[in-house]
């Protein structure tokens, strides 16, 4: 990456400061870009989603990995829970997605309560024998009594897809019996999946993250307080892709103990550490054995550091002063925080990470542990809450004694509670992940680079005021 008409800035930057030049490009499709990383971590998108209790559960997991993606298990999770949902995740459909399911005799106020877990909204109304025989959906839901039995209201005129279908086909039957989506089932009939019109395109469009067993990816954190290696050595067996090491400041003495004595286990999947701001950073913790650093401080949606301590710094020049240090090492860096539009992530990774890190943004998903509520105007959101917070704190110390919880309690550098809102246009994750890849494919067609590396390489970035990035932003109304 250079800097436009060689002018280096004087003072650091965010993303809204920057703004990306086209170059001559010969790249004639987007979809002849490869947007697949070389951290070691196996995404085919650079996308990781944030080790937050309210963002990365095991639907999110599941739904990115079949994209491309990789999300991280956050390090306040039970082992047994982490080891139950790492398996869940990897026993799951590389194409079809995992069905919700009810029985005839299950009523409309469960199906509602169902629905707004997945997006392709709809319950699979089964038998005994775990055969489809209906389905339900909202619009089937609205205006009936909530005890009134399914079997009253699901539509029962079915079209199943067998299993091991070519998404290609899937779509073309689904187009020509004009449904938006079938359930799959195998040899016998049984009920196994799920799958939508879009979902078949996207199967098209999108390569999964798998390992070498050809099952879906998933990564798990740990934090550096008590026995990390224990801790890392149970989630290494437990089959994780990628381990994290977490702490908000992760240039501190805790933090390289915690590296060496996970290095110490000799794991064979990468293992990432932060979080730095700082070329010396860098250094520290990949002397430590840190493959990929987490680059951020204080630009997360949810994070109050940078008002409480006056501590962190704009995350653009973070990522590129971290990445141009992790570069000369032979390492790779995640910018994590501080993106907002798919422009964000596309000039973080012009700057040279290597994946670009996102929580809150995907806190108001379908897909995200919480469950969906409704404001005063009909507006559906779900909660988020900050991994610093009084509230995560509380959970990460359930089991310290009450006055240790209290005195934690006391200090925190997080929101406790916020509404994210669900896009009534891209509720699901896989929309704004479509977003993302979309405004990615063309960012690189404008740089002439099939790549990211190439990305990197060739991105010409300038420096704008306030009045520039918002004569970027599109008008919803006239002026």
């Amino acid at each position: 990456m250079e800097f436009l008409n060689g002018l280096q800035p004087h003072h650091d930057l965010t993303y809204s400061d920057v703004f990306m030049v086209p170059s001559r490009s010969s790249v004639g499709s987007r979809l002849s870009v490869d947007l697949s990383t070389r951290d070691g971590t196996g995404t085919t998108i650079p996308i990781v989603v944030a080790n937050m209790t309210a963002v990365a559960g095991r639907r999110m997991a599941e739904t990115v990995a079949r994209r491309g993606g990789i999300a991280v298990i956050p390090q306040d999770i039970p082992i047994d829970v982490v080891a139950d949902v790492v398996k869940w995740v990897k026993e799951r459909d590389l194409i079809h997605d995992t069905p919700l399911t009810l029985t005839p005799h299950d009523t409309v106020g469960e199906a509602l309560r169902l629905l707004p877990k997945r997006a392709h909204g709809a319950v699979i109304v089964v038998d005994w024998d775990n055969r489809p025989v209906g389905v339900v959906t909202e619009a089937d839901c609205e205006g009936v009594d909530m005890y009134t039995q399914l079997s009253q209201v699901m539509s029962s005129e079915l079209l199943t897809l067998p299993t091991g279908l070519e998404p290609r086909v899937a779509f073309d039957r689904l187009h020509e019996g004009r449904h938006r989506l079938a359930p799959i089932v195998d040899g016998e009939g049984r009920l196994v999946g799920i799958l939508t019109r879009t979902g078949a395109l996207r199967a098209t469009l999108y390569r999964p993250a798998i390992d070498a067993g050809g099952r879906l990816r998933v990564g798990a954190a740990v934090g550096v307080n008590g026995d990390v290696a224990a801790r890392a050595r149970d989630l290494l067996d437990a089959g994780i892709d990628c381990l994290v090491v977490d702490t908000a400041h992760g240039h501190q003495d805790k933090m390289i103990s915690a590296l060496r004595a996970v290095k110490a286990l000799d794991p064979a999947v990468p293992v990432a550490a932060g979080n730095v701001v700082t070329a010396a950073g860098v250094r520290d913790l990949v002397d430590a054995g840190a493959d990929i650093l987490k680059v951020g401080v204080g630009p997360g949606a949810m994070c109050t550091t940078r008002m409480m301590t006056g501590v962190g710094r704009p995350q653009f020049s973070a990522v590129l002063e971290c990445s141009t240090e992790a570069r000369r090492l032979g390492r790779h860096v995640w910018a994590d925080g501080g993106v907002r539009h798919p422009r964000d992530v596309a000039l973080a990774l012009a700057a040279g990470a290597a994946n670009v890190m996102i929580g809150s943004w995907f806190a108001g998903t379908y897909e995200s542990p919480g469950d969906t509520r409704t404001d005063a105007d009909g507006r559906r959101y779900k909660e988020n809450f900050g991994m610093a917070s009084a509230r995560a704190v509380r959970l990460r110390t359930a089991e310290d004694s009450a006055f240790e919880r209290a005195r934690k309690a006391l200090f925190e550098e997080g929101i406790s509670t916020s509404r994210m809102y669900l896009d009534p246009r891209r509720p699901s994750v896989e929309d704004q992940i479509d977003a993302i890849v979309a405004g990615l494919r063309s960012s690189c067609t404008y740089a002439g680079a099939t790549t990211l590396e190439e990305f990197h390489e060739r991105a010409v970035v300038g420096i704008q005021g306030s009045s520039g990035y918002a004569e970027g932003m599109p008008l919803h109304q006239s002026w």
